[in-house]
């Protein structure tokens, strides 16, 4: 267990791998802990320095009084890296973590050389649907949003496989307290301005079958930064490094050749 003391919260964390490798750093989506990547950090190359982590609310992680800013996880990830001396990563996020991904890339360039937009967005939903759901949460606990949220993160065949359970069992066991304050970042955030500026290496990744960020919001984030190009994973849903990790991991490898990170 590897926990790191940022003052107003503690994160857990992993650092595996070569310590002196070329860093790749993993930031998990809503609802989720760092396991989300567990299917991927083994058909990575040899020789890199793999940093995960819970983010606040979440997994491991202590769980401070909501509601949260994305500022705050941004932050969080900021001061994580800086503690950990991690500079010239590829950052890899996943829909709440792509938000922080374009939020640390624009704040830190030296902490990040280039960035994976898996299954995000610029600004995700409205603050009306994001109210909606804090409400329901509020009312009757993560369990509320379950099933709905089964299905917008996984294919219709992925919900018939037996694995289903492990990761409706995983959100609903995420504290409330840090699933509304993170929903409450997700509410606040429009980074399309923000994203718009950033000009660094950059892969999108989406999910055909994603129901929380379809592939054409994908798309018209990543098109914000020049240069950067999108890989649609046919047959999966919001979490395509669970239904489909061989193929999320070559895509993810191509891309630290095409930058010099391998």
């Amino acid at each position: 267990m590897q926990m790191a003391d940022l003052g107003d919260v503690r994160i857990h964390y992993r650092d595996e791998g070569n310590p002196a490798g070329a860093p790749v750093v993993f930031a998990n989506s809503l609802g989720t802990d760092l396991r989300l990547w567990d299917k991927i950090v083994p058909l990575l190359p040899e020789g890199l320095r793999i940093i995960r982590y819970d983010k606040r609310g979440h997994g491991l992680s202590s769980c401070p009084p909501g509601p949260y800013s994305m500022g705050a996880l941004v932050r969080d990830a900021e001061r994580l890296l800086d503690r950990l001396d991690v500079r010239d990563a590829v950052f890899v996020g996943l829909s709440i973590g792509g938000m922080i991904a374009q939020g640390l890339a624009v704040k830190r360039f030296d902490q990040v050389r280039a960035m994976v937009l898996s299954n995000t967005a610029a600004k995700i939903g409205t603050p009306q649907m994001w109210q909606e759901r804090i409400e329901a949460v509020k009312a009757g606990g993560i369990e509320a949003l379950a099933e709905a949220t089964m299905e917008r993160w996984f294919s219709r065949h992925f919900r018939e496989t037996d694995e289903l359970e492990a990761w409706r069992n995983m959100l609903v066991r995420q504290p409330a307290e840090g699933y509304l304050g993170c929903m409450a970042a997700i509410s606040g955030t429009d980074f399309y301005t923000t994203t718009a500026s950033l000009s660094l290496p950059t892969l999108g990744i989406a999910g055909s079958e994603d129901g929380s960020t379809p592939p054409d919001l994908v798309r018209e984030t990543v098109a914000l930064v020049k240069g950067s190009r999108l890989h649609l994973v046919r047959g999966a849903g919001h979490l395509p490094c669970v239904e489909k990790p061989g193929e999320y991991a070559e895509v993810l490898t191509e891309f630290l050749r095409e930058t010099g990170h391998v």
